[in-house]
């Protein structure tokens, strides 16, 4: 199928690194269609020549940014402005049908049949159903459509500052006017759905197709030791079930760092594996260089009282890898239950 692909976009060495391991996921589960990854100016040559190596075709595009700092701060995410750039996605028009995926997306198994649904397919969003999560979905190249977008934005902006809230704008009837277009969970498991519907993911969970690393801390901001395949780093909201987070790490460490490491010759670089003992410091969602995440594991922190442990949640923030990790919620369920 030549004139249909999967796209994805990258606005920063480390959204590279997270289409490296969704370009890799898409390979190892043997997809017939091209791959094509946008990425912005900012993404380094090393990066770029890597995604090279695993995508069909990349694209350097302008960022966009929405200009929206009033809602993007009620979201707490000024980060997502740059999110806009997705919209040129609609000007891929040598191919007829696409599948956009983000960077912080994993394909656990072939999806290549999305590409017999019709735009705009997506799942629903687990914050708000009645809208769908731009992380995944399908869509048609038209620079007629990419126009009308544009258009929208300077008439209407983004109810949330970011993509999503100006696809749902524009394709508003997504919800009510064809049943089809829904995409079952399973295509777009997002992490934090994990937890608010715990039941549900123990029950349909091991059918999931792709896993979305959503909230503000992604896998590439972690540190990960591939002999004991411990994950650990400053940052402890690990925005992903731990399951997943360990899958993307061990594809990242054995199919992605190598490839890094060919490109940097004997040059040290920031892989974020702590047997190349290097710290990282890879971009977290933000133009503005972070404190290091080193090797080192996390330092032991006051435990949180009830209240903060509240709003961590309410934040979409809670401790996935220590107090509110799977294990432990299972275990007071369980408790609960008997």
């Amino acid at each position: 199928m030549a004139d249909q692909a999967f796209v994805t976009l990258a606005t920063h060495d480390g959204y590279a690194r997270g289409a490296m391991v969704l370009g890799k996921s898409l390979r190892n589960h043997h997809t017939s269609r091209k791959l094509v990854a946008l990425i912005g100016p900012q993404v380094s040559d090393t990066c770029q020549s890597v995604l090279k190596r695993i995508f069909d075709e990349v694209k350097v595009v302008d960022v966009l940014d929405s200009g929206d700092a009033t809602h993007l701060d009620m979201m707490k995410r000024p980060d997502l402005g740059v999110t806009f750039t997705k919209l040129h996605c609609w000007t891929l028009t040598q191919f007829s049908k696409c599948v956009f995926m983000d960077a912080d997306t994993l394909v656990l198994s072939n999806v290549d049949e999305l590409f017999e649904r019709e735009e705009l397919s997506a799942a629903p969003d687990p914050g708000w159903p009645d809208c769908f999560n731009s992380g995944v979905f399908v869509f048609r190249p038209s620079l007629e459509t990419h126009g009308k977008l544009l258009q929208h934005c300077t008439e209407h902006g983004s109810f949330d500052g970011g993509d999503q809230g100006v696809l749902n704008g524009f394709f508003s009837d997504w919800a009510t006017a064809d049943i089809s277009k829904h995409l079952p969970f399973i295509y777009n498991l997002s992490s934090i759905a994990i937890y608010t519907y715990l039941p549900a993911f123990k029950q349909f969970g091991g059918n999931a197709k792709v896993v979305h690393f959503l909230g503000k801390t992604k896998p590439w901001s972690y540190t990960f030791d591939p002999k004991s395949k411990r994950i650990t780093g400053e940052a402890h909201e690990a925005a992903s079930q731990p399951t997943f987070l360990l899958d993307w790490w061990t594809l990242y460490s054995s199919a992605v760092v190598p490839m890094l490491q060919e490109q940097h010759g004997d040059q040290p670089f920031q892989s974020g594996c702590v047997e190349f003992q290097y710290c990282d410091t890879v971009p977290i969602e933000s133009e503005e260089i972070p404190e290091a995440s080193c090797s080192s594991p996390a330092q032991v922190e006051t435990p949180l009282s009830s209240e903060q442990r509240k709003q961590k949640w309410e934040q979409g923030q809670a401790d996935y890898m220590g107090t509110d990790s799977f294990d432990n919620i299972k275990s007071k369920l369980d408790t609960f239950l008997k």
